[in-house]
């Protein structure tokens, strides 16, 4: 992606191009949590079993059903918002690795998060101390309203 080209997507559910980084990101997680600290990750987690891999690790690529007691809780926060309106930012950025020419591949490859998945969905039309203080709410809460 930071060349400007999509990563390789041509086995269903699953890109091969992905899974030792998202294995990689479930370990950090997962190392936080044994050490009793909170963990704040960003990344796009745009496919649901990218972000059941993030949850169970490895075990997730055997199965795309969601595990009975996840290995990790895991809040995820899906920044919703019109593509114009993205871009807008997204053109305003400097120095970030990924192209805006990349952007609409990003919303047509999006699988918003749906039950079970434990997340709150947050506008991005809302001014931004509104979007830091609703999500500072739900995790200090530790609670996940699915939408």
């Amino acid at each position: 992606m930071a060349g400007g080209t999509p990563l390789n997507d041509e086995v269903p559910y699953i890109n091969p191009d992905r899974i030792p980084w998202l294995c990689t990101l479930h370990s950090i997680l997962r190392r936080e949590d044994s050490s009793r600290q909170d963990a704040i990750l960003a990344c796009s987690a745009l496919k649901k079993m990218y972000r059941h891999i993030l949850v169970n690790g490895a075990s997730a690529i055997e199965t795309e059903q969601p595990e009975e007691k996840p290995s990790l809780k895991i809040l995820f926060v899906h920044l919703d918002g019109p593509i114009d309106i993205i871009a807008g930012r997204l053109e305003k950025r400097r120095g970030h690795f990924m192209p805006p020419e990349l952007l609409k591949s990003q919303f047509d490859t999006l699988e918003p998060p749906s039950a079970p998945e434990n997340f709150i969905t947050v506008s991005l039309e809302k001014p931004l101390p509104e979007i830091v203080l609703e999500i500072e709410s739900a995790i200090l809460q530790g609670e996940a309203s699915v939408e």
